[in-house]
C-alpha cells in the first residue's frame, strides 16, 4: 500500500495534490482542519473543497487535525506507518498580513508544524520524500535590488541583467532583507526541510513558489491576488491596489503544474532540494495588467482603489527561473499560460455558484 498524505488537503494545492496522487495510484490521506476559514473569514472556508475530495477520489481518508498538533500527527503517522510512501506538506498560513497580527500562530502553524512533520517521516518513514511548499518570500526584498525599469504598465529588469531572459533563480540571497513576519516564518521551515535533508539523509525539497493560483482558489483579499481579483470583478466589488503604482509584477503557477513537479520528485528525489517555482516569462503579469485583463474577460470596467503604501517585504518586480527543477525533471513541462490559469479561475468561480 502506497500512502501519501497530503497536508492542507482541503485547500488550493492541497486539494490538487490529493487528486493528482489518487490518479497515480497512490491512497491519499489528508489532513486539514479548515484553518483558512480562520484565517480569512467563512468566505474562504475550504469545506466546499473537501466535499468534492470526498465524492470524487476514491478511497480518500481525511482527518480533521491541526498540523501544529503534535500528538495527533503523531497518532496518523503511528497508524499509517511504512505505508507512508511521500509527504506532501502544503498546510500553511500564508497571508503577510495576517502573520503580523499574530506572529507568534504564524510561525507556529508555518515553521514548528514543519519540523514536527519532518521528525514524524524521519520516524516512520524515513525513505519517503518530503515536499514542502515554501514561498519566494523567503528571499525578503532583495529582488527589490535589482535594477529595475519603469514603463506605462510595470516594472521591469533592465534586459542587459541575467535574470531578464529566465527570471530569479536559487541564488538570490536570503540574508540582509526584510522578509515580512510570513516571510520569516516560511524560511525558518525552508532551512529546516533542507537541514532534515543535508544532515539526515531525508530526501527533501522546498519548493519556493511565486503566486499559486487556480479554480479551486477561493479568493480573499489578504491572499490569493489572481483569484482574488477575478472575484471582485465579478461581485462588482473594489480593489484595493497597494503601492508601486500597481505596477509590481508577480508570475503565477498554476496548481495543477505546481503538484505535478511535486510528483515527479517524488518519483526521483533526491535530499536538500530547492526550486524556484512560478510561471516565469509565460505567466506574469503587474497588478495593472492583470486588471486590464481581467476586464477583457468580463467585457467591462473594474471598481479599482490605490493606496501608495506597498505590504512590507513585497515585491516590485519577481519572476521565477524554473530551470534547476526542469534539468532535475526533464519530463515535467508547463501546461498553463496567463490566459488559461484567469478563464480557469473564472470557470471555478462560475462553476461554485450554479
Amino acid at each position: 500500500m502506497d500512502i501519501a498524505i497530503v497536508t492542507g488537503a482541503a485547500g488550493l494545492v492541497g486539494s490538487a495534490a490529493v487528486e493528482l496522487f489518487a490518479r497515480s495510484g497512490f491512497e491519499t490521506v489528508g489532513i486539514d482542519n479548515d484553518m483558512r476559514r480562520v484565517f480569512f473569514g467563512e468566505s474562504a472556508s475550504t469545506s466546499g473543497n473537501l466535499r468534492r475530495l470526498m465524492d470524487r477520489v476514491p478511497g480518500y481518508r481525511h482527518h480533521d487535525v491541526d498540523v501544529r498538533d503534535d500528538a495527533a500527527i503523531g497518532r496518523i503517522f503511528d497508524t499509517y506507518g511504512s505505508d507512508i510512501r511521500c509527504v506532501i506538506h502544503t498546510a500553511a498560513q500564508p497571508s503577510h498580513d495576517w502573520a503580523a497580527r499574530d506572529p507568534t500562530t504564524d510561525f507556529d502553524i508555518n515553521a514548528r508544524a514543519t519540523l514536527v512533520l519532518l521528525e514524524q517521516t524521519r520516524t516512520h518513514s524515513p525513505a519517503a520524500p518530503f515536499v514542502f511548499t515554501s514561498t519566494n518570500k523567503v528571499y525578503g526584498d532583495r529582488p527589490n535590488e535589482l535594477p529595475l525599469v519603469e514603463h506605462d504598465t510595470r516594472f521591469e529588469l533592465a534586459s542587459d541583467h541575467p535574470f531578464y531572459e529566465h527570471g530569479i533563480d536559487e541564488s538570490m540571497p536570503v540574508d540582509r532583507s526584510t522578509h515580512s513576519v510570513f516571510g520569516a516564518s516560511k524560511l525558518a521551515a525552508d532551512v529546516m526541510v533542507q537541514e532534515y535533508g543535508r544532515y539526515f539523509g531525508l530526501n527533501t525539497a522546498a519548493f519556493r513558489a511565486g503566486c499559486v493560483t487556480g479554480s479551486g482558489q477561493a479568493g480573499a483579499q489578504l491572499h490569493g491576488f489572481l483569484s482574488y481579483l477575478v472575484k471582485c470583478g465579478l461581485e462588482d466589488t473594489e480593489y484595493k491596489i497597494l503601492g508601486y503604482k500597481g505596477k509590481q509584477v508577480r508570475d503565477n503557477i498554476h496548481a495543477e503544474d505546481l503538484v505535478r513537479m511535486f510528483l515527479c520528485f517524488v518519483e526521483a528525489p533526491r535530499p536538500g532540494a530547492v526550486y524556484n517555482v512560478g510561471g516565469g516569462r509565460r505567466a506574469h503579469c503587474s497588478l495593472l495588467e492583470a486588471v486590464s485583463r481581467v476586464e477583457g474577460l468580463l467585457g467591462r470596467t473594474m471598481r479599482t482603489r490605490y493606496v501608495d503604501e506597498p505590504r512590507v517585504g513585497d515585491h516590485i518586480w519577481y519572476v521565477s527561473d524554473t530551470r534547476r527543477f526542469e534539468r532535475d525533471h526533464p519530463d515535467w513541462s508547463f501546461q498553463h499560460d496567463l490566459e488559461s490559469i484567469l478563464r480557469d479561475i473564472l470557470r471555478g468561480f462560475r462553476d461554485r455558484a450554479l
